[in-house]
């Protein structure tokens, strides 16, 4: 079996995006796909449907509900704050040595853990997103857009996550709104500064699409290849 934290450049890049389409993808290649988000703030239980945690539900072919959504996030907050921020306006902490055992892989083929926020993000007055994935001790997927300035924002972050010792498995361009050149262009840059790391791209459409060749990769992976 597999694990994958899926993790981004900042927030509102395509974590979910990313993640959604991967359990599609995957489920398709005939593996058990399990994904949690451990964790989101900015959750109003009204939309829940529309939640990150509601779409990674639908994209399993579960639906919504209170007890669903908790199954697989069960630290919510509703200011749309970084999490430190956001748990501190309801008098709450994270426990972080929870958060990480939540984490841990069962039966499935597939484990897809997606974070919040940007790679850097605070979760509690010491530790950051970061931190979780070297506790948890899963390989990254660095979800990075293609708008003008994400060059620097997706080296910067790789740079350090690996500084920590963190493994990035890949980085995966999700077509932003705007994108000054075609992502292809973006995906041959970031190769060039990246190396070994491989650089995916996916469509942000109406129906949004991994690469084959990102969708080959993690198959491989999960079955041992």
């Amino acid at each position: 079996m597999a694990t994958w934290f899926v993790t981004a450049t900042g927030t509102d890049i395509g974590k979910t995006v990313v993640t959604t389409t991967l359990c599609r993808a995957l489920s398709q290649q005939g593996l058990l796909v399990r994904a949690l988000k451990p964790l989101i703030s900015g959750y109003a239980p009204e939309d829940m449907a529309d939640s990150d945690s509601g779409q990674i539900l639908a994209s399993l072919g579960e639906a919504p509900s209170d007890s669903a959504i908790a199954s697989i996030t069960p630290w919510r907050f509703t200011a749309p704050l970084s999490p430190d921020m956001a748990a501190a306006r309801e008098g709450r902490e994270i426990d972080f040595d929870a958060l990480v055992d939540f984490c841990a892989s069962g039966e499935e083929d597939v484990l897809l853990i997606e974070g919040v926020g940007g790679a850097m993000v605070p979760l509690t007055d010491r530790e950051t997103v970061l931190d979780w994935i070297l506790a948890v001790g899963a390989p990254a997927l660095v979800v990075a857009g293609s708008y003008l300035g994400t060059i620097s924002h997706t080296l910067t972050t790789v740079a350090a996550m690996r500084t920590r010792g963190a493994v990035v498995a890949a980085v995966v361009i999700s077509e932003s709104v705007e994108s000054p050149v075609p992502v292809d262009e973006t995906v041959e840059t970031l190769q060039r500064f990246l190396g070994t790391v491989p650089v995916y791209s996916m469509a942000r459409a109406d129906a949004p699409r991994a690469s084959d060749e990102l969708v080959a990769h993690l198959t491989k992976q999960a079955i041992g290849g």
